[in-house]
């Protein structure tokens, strides 16, 4: 019975025993408990401390658990079963096959396939599923029979755990002697940690899933078995999770897992029947599970291939969705609090690992990270006692630690990303108060920012935004406090006052001076202003400034970067005789850009973005940044003839810089003397594609990432988002939809969306052609392109500017307003927006 398992339980946790020995504890309290209870089955029985005995008092419950753990302590007599009673610990098989006897299903304490088979012939015949039902109800309900269940070897009938026992100690020694691939788990439990970590691997189980899954195809097939598995692990789950939380059983047995690897090949889990009570007590009792056994679950579930981690996916993603459909959440009432929508997300988890190391990996190819140098001086954050919301160091999961993998380490996953996404969970989800709990409280309460994959990149990007502006007011407040202690003039935010004609000097030669003086100040709010015009920042001058930078550096007549007409992707020039300055405040550009909400419009290959993150560039990579490139090198792996005599490479390599100046590079030392072979021919490609995206241009990404750092470095930005995120965020989206800009754009001054000038309005711009719409968003916008999350995010406004007029139309980026006049035709409305559009350049003109 439940409550008597679980006086058992709460004896052995309070024992003062050591980890390994809780469950060899466990077993034996149990059976003084039965001894007491039920007693061994012998009328002649004269131990004292047997309910078998003539002379024994008969024990309520309470006090036989009290007195089991007495006679523990003093390692009392045990006895054995009698004939007449048999020991529930001493499955009475049949000694060919493990079978039972049709006679006595009783007597069946594990499952074998062949076992099932047996049942199922014998309920056939019978017309009566009942024993079955019976028989699924005891083994799915018990947490070791279900372990010693559907054993790849199965276990030796006459019951091999009570070798565990304290006072048999020539057993255990005789045991010891044994080979370690043919001792138990129970019989491992009794080694050193360190002999666990040799015996078993990872991704090894003693679970047959071959057998497992033939099982459920049969019980599956019967609408009878169905309601006993839904209850069975209602009943199983409450002593899994006391297990798990109290005895550390996993420690003791690493077989304690079969118990979920068995349960989760349920493939009708994801139904109704279980979604109500079963599949949220089990996902709770799995997040009890220690970190090195969800591990080896996602190792486990990795090499069982796509259909069984999408069936994994499906069900807990099903599980959360119904969850959160089926109740209401609001600012009191937070779903971070709703304990079955965690464990589900928690459990998802595994299974999103689970998806990266069963698809295309790299785990090398990491780029050299800086190591933050300490001091032990306090900073005014923690003087201040906020050392825990800006406290250094990157968050690492400690399931990706425990792995050795990151999903940057991904190339190609099993599942793409996108479908671990769960929209119906983004639009509950109070991202201010997650944010709180994923900076400041995430001891003690769970943030879905701990699960990065489960969110889309709005939802990501919102937490970003609250991160950025805490830090802005936070750093506006120590600079107040500084002006205060030293009498000064207060400078609460960034600000840059440029020449619209020197804007490239003039912003790197104050940038270059914050980062060297007083870096936080670039953790402040920007403020831009151009010298000479008026206008007060609200945004729109800090997102021009940006894009004047950007069309000066990316200019080809500076030799920064390369430009592939073919991709119209821009890449770094190896031959640039530009400084590391000027490469560093393109770093610096784009790390503003994130840390102030504005978007760019440069245009980079994704490896860039994977370097940013910590990867180096493969031969991959050249796909999108060197396609020429990467289709030659293709066609050299591909090559069936003999590649020495036929293609006449050698490890020395010509390319030519940005002014059509041959480069010769030896790959290996003496490279022209070393020809390319069918052997060697890919170590060949690695170190062509290692020359050309990291060596060549080592000097100029290494300065162009430490301005990106400068910003971005305690900002959760790597933990977060994905390289193809990272982009996003910088560049927008390239998705320009106007119809759902049309449905969220507000009017003023007299307009509304009846004005037939507004209906005339938006006909004209759905009339334009793809490069004239972004023509009209960069004017009103400042950018043209989407924000994260597409053009409905884009709050613009139309304003009435007067009645028909030769003047063109005005915008103010800063709001994303657009003051139109009252034109008296649809004619003169298209060709005054045209003009507009087509030659409006700098801040506030007419």
């Amino acid at each position: 019975p439940f409550k008597t398992r679980t006086r058992v339980n709460g004896l052995t946790a309070c024992l003062n025993i050591s980890r390994r020995n809780r469950a060899t504890a466990k077993h034996l309290i149990e059976r003084y408990f039965r001894q007491l209870t039920d007693g061994c089955g012998n009328g002649d029985c004269t131990n004292e401390f047997c309910a078998s005995c003539r002379d024994f008092q008969p024990l309520d419950n309470n006090s036989a658990a009290a007195k089991a753990l007495e006679l523990f302590k003093i390692n009392a007599k045990l006895c054995n079963s009698h004939p007449s009673k048999k020991d529930s610990d001493t499955p009475q098989v049949d000694s060919t096959d493990h079978c039972p006897t049709r006679e006595n299903f009783s007597d069946v304490h594990y499952l074998t396939e062949n076992t099932v088979s047996m049942i199922l012939s014998f309920c056939e015949e019978e017309g009566d599923y009942s024993a079955l039902n019976r028989i699924i109800g005891r083994i799915f309900s018990s947490a070791d029979a279900l372990m010693q269940s559907f054993r790849k070897d199965e276990p030796n009938p006459t019951g091999n755990r009570d070798s565990l026992e304290p006072t048999h100690a020539d057993k255990n020694a005789k045991q010891s002697e044994q080979p370690a691939e043919k001792m138990g788990a129970s019989s491992a439990a009794a080694l050193p940690d360190e002999g666990l970590n040799e015996m078993f691997d990872p991704c090894e189980v003693t679970v047959d899933i071959g057998a497992v899954r033939r099982v459920y195809d049969k019980f599956l097939s019967l609408d009878q078995v169905e309601a006993a598995l839904v209850n069975a692990l209602v009943y199983l789950t409450p002593n899994v999770e006391l297990d798990l939380e109290y005895l550390d059983v996993y420690e003791t047995n690493p077989d304690y897992l079969n118990i979920f690897i068995i349960v989760l090949e349920n493939r009708n889990l994801h139904s109704p029947e279980y979604l109500e009570v079963a599949l949220p007590q089990f996902c709770k009792a799995m997040c009890k599970l220690p970190v090195s056994a969800l591990a080896r679950l996602s190792k486990l579930w990795s090499v069982y291939g796509l259909p069984h981690i999408r069936r994994m996916m499906e069900t807990f993603q099903q599980l959360i969705t119904f969850t959160v459909v089926s109740n209401e959440y609001d600012s009191e009432n937070l779903v971070n609090d709703d304990q079955t929508v965690v464990a589900a997300t928690q459990c998802l988890k595994v299974a999103f690992y689970a998806n990266i190391l069963g698809g295309e990996l790299n785990v090398e190819h990491n780029e050299d990270e800086e190591e933050d140098i300490e001091s032990d001086e306090l900073t005014l954050h923690e003087l201040l006692g906020e050392e825990r919301l800006y406290k250094k160091g990157p968050r690492v999961d400690p399931l990706e630690k425990e792995l050795g993998v990151r999903p940057v380490d991904s190339i190609k996953p099993l599942i793409p990303f996108e479908e671990f996404v769960n929209e119906s969970l983004n639009e509950v989800v109070e991202m201010d108060k997650d944010f709180t709990f994923f900076k400041v409280n995430a001891e003690t309460k769970f943030s879905f920012q701990s699960c990065p994959f489960i969110l889309n990149v709005i939802t990501k990007n919102q937490g970003l935004y609250y991160d950025n502006r805490i830090r802005m007011y936070s750093e506006r407040r120590l600079t107040a406090l500084y002006s205060m202690v030293q009498g000064q003039q207060p400078n609460p935010y960034l600000k840059l006052k440029v020449r619209r004609d020197h804007i490239i000097d003039d912003a790197l030669v104050r940038l270059e001076m914050i980062s060297m003086e007083n870096p936080s100040d670039l953790k402040k709010q920007l403020f831009v202003e151009f010298e000479g015009e008026q206008g007060v920042d609200e945004g729109g001058v800090s997102k021009e400034f940006f894009q004047l930078v950007l069309e000066e550096i990316f200019n080809p007549d500076i030799g920064m970067f390369s430009y592939d007409d073919d991709t119209k992707l821009f890449w770094f020039n190896s031959s640039s005789l530009e400084n590391e300055a000027q490469y560093t405040l393109v770093g610096l550009v784009l790390g503003l850009a994130i840390y102030n909400n504005c978007i760019l419009d440069v245009h980079f290959p994704m490896v860039v973005y994977r370097k940013l993150m910590g990867k180096k560039g493969t031969y991959l990579d050249l796909s999108d940044s060197h396609p020429a490139l990467y289709q030659s090198l293709k066609e050299l792996l591909q090559y069936s003839g003999i590649v020495e005599e036929d293609m006449m490479l050698t490890y020395q390599i010509s390319h030519t810089d940005l002014f059509g100046n041959p480069i010769l590079y030896d790959l290996k030392e003496q490279g022209d003397q070393i020809p390319v072979t069918k052997e060697n021919r890919q170590e060949f490609v690695d170190m062509y594609a290692d020359y050309i995206l990291n060596k060549s241009v080592e000097r100029q990404f290494k300065a162009f990432k430490k301005g990106f750092l400068i910003v971005t470095n305690e900002s959760p930005l790597k933990y977060l988002f994905r390289p193809e995120e990272v982009e996003m965020l910088i560049c927008g989206s390239r998705k320009l939809d106007f119809e759902a800009l049309e449905k969220t754009t507000e009017y003023d001054g007299g307009y509304s969306k009846d004005s037939q000038i507004i209906k005339d309005f938006w006909e004209t711009i759905h009339s334009f052609g793809e490069e004239q719409k972004r023509l009209f968003l960069q004017f009103t916008t400042g950018t043209d392109r989407a924000p994260v999350g597409g053009l409905g995010k884009l709050k613009m406004i139309i304003a009435k500017n007067g009645s028909d007029t030769d003047r063109l139309p005005t915008s103010h980026t800063c709001f994303n307003a657009l003051l139109l006049p009252e034109y008296s035709s649809k004619e003169k409305l298209k060709e005054r927006l045209l003009k507009a559009i087509t030659y409006a350049k700098g801040f506030g003109m007419l």
